[in-house]
């Protein structure tokens, strides 16, 4: 539950801070290069470029190999992050250039992580009732009762992350 509620977090971390319209090199955390060859392991952007902030609306990627400058254009097409599309400066330089998020596009984020939220509820919900059934425990016993105790704490904690978000977001 735990850890299903943790990942939720993480999410909506990331997506408060595209809807606040911060930026920072975090957001291209989901890039995957193929760096070496058709057919490679996919590694991280960071393991074949570094990611700079310029002048707070720019990310600027700039890549250790200039033979890696095509999967790493490749890798930031094929993630597809929104209002992400980046531009070739040099043989080594990608500038990305990162809009402010309008109403929609924060709203948008919102509705997203609210069915997350309720993804997360079902499964901690089936989690739940998962570990009732490999227990066999008695009706009304203290295990079902802290158990029930255990669910609501981390659906709460779900409701809470989602408030926050919202709340950061400046939606209604």
């Amino acid at each position: 539950m735990t850890t299903a509620v943790e990942w939720y977090r993480k999410e909506v971390a990331a997506f408060e801070t595209r809807a606040s319209g911060r930026i920072t090199p975090a957001l291209l955390a989901p890039v995957r290069v193929e760096a070496y060859g058709k057919g490679s392991e996919a590694v991280k952007l960071e393991e074949v470029a570094t990611v700079g902030i310029k002048d707070g609306s720019l990310l600027i990627v700039t890549v250790f190999d200039e033979n890696n400058m095509k999967a790493v254009e490749q890798g930031i097409y094929s993630a597809k992050l929104p209002n992400i599309v980046p531009q070739r400066q040099d043989s080594r330089t990608i500038k990305i250039p990162v809009p402010k998020p309008t109403v929609e596009a924060r709203n948008a984020l919102v509705s997203t992580a609210q069915r997350m939220a309720e993804d997360v509820r079902i499964q901690v919900r089936k989690i739940h009732q998962a570990s009732i059934k490999k227990g066999k425990y008695e009706k009304h016993s203290i295990e079902l009762e802290e158990f029930q105790k255990l669910t609501d704490k981390n659906v709460a904690e779900v409701d809470k992350i989602f408030a926050q978000m919202k709340k950061a977001a400046g939606t209604k």
